[in-house]
C-alpha cells in the first residue's frame, strides 16, 4: 500500500490517504512530512482530505445500509461494525456533538472521521451538525498530529 502512495504525485497521496478508512490524518501527516510537504500544505490536504468523505458517509450510509444488508455476507459485516462502533464510541453516546468532537479529535487507534460518522449514524445525531463537528474533529486531530510530527509534542512519554 506504501508503494501505491509513493507512485502518486505528493499532494494526491497526502490527500487521498487522509480521506482512507483506518490511515486517515493519523497516518498522511507523518506521511506528509516525510513527503517534504511544507507543513501548511500538509496541514490543509490532510483537513480536507479527511473531510471529504464526511458527505457521502452520512447522505448514502443509510441507504447503503438497507440494501446491502439483504446480503448475508453484508448483513453479518455490518453487524459486526455497528456493534464494533457502538463499543467504541461510549463518548459520543453520552456527549453527543462534544463527544464526536473528540471522538474524532483525539488519533486514537479506531478513531476518526469514518468511524465518528458511523458513530453519529448510529446514534441519531443529525446532518449538519455532525458534518460541523467532523471538521472541527478533524482540524484538532490534524493539529495535534502535525505538532507530534514535528516534535513539539509527544503522546509517548
Amino acid at each position: 500500500m506504501l508503494e501505491f502512495f509513493q507512485s502518486l504525485p505528493k499532494e494526491l497521496a497526502v490527500f487521498i490517504m487522509a480521506a482512507t478508512p483506518v490511515i486517515e490524518v493519523r497516518g498522511a501527516v507523518p506521511f506528509g512530512f516525510y513527503l517534504g510537504l511544507p507543513w501548511q500544505l500538509n496541514f490543509s490536504l490532510n483537513v480536507v482530505g479527511s473531510v471529504i468523505p464526511v458527505i457521502p458517509i452520512l447522505w448514502f450510509l443509510n441507504t447503503l445500509t438497507i440494501k446491502l444488508r439483504k446480503i448475508p455476507w453484508w448483513d453479518k459485516f455490518f453487524t459486526w461494525l455497528f456493534a464494533r462502533t457502538r463499543a467504541k464510541s461510549k463518548i459520543i453516546q453520552e456527549f453527543e456533538l462534544i463527544g464526536l468532537i473528540l471522538f474524532i479529535g483525539i488519533p486514537f487507534p479506531g478513531t476518526g472521521v469514518w468511524t465518528g460518522c458511523i458513530a453519529a449514524y448510529l446514534f441519531g445525531l443529525r446532518w449538519l451538525p455532525t458534518f460541523i463537528c467532523a471538521i472541527l474533529g478533524t482540524i484538532i486531530a490534524t493539529t495535534l498530529m502535525t505538532l507530534a510530527s514535528l516534535g513539539i509534542i509527544n503522546f509517548f512519554t
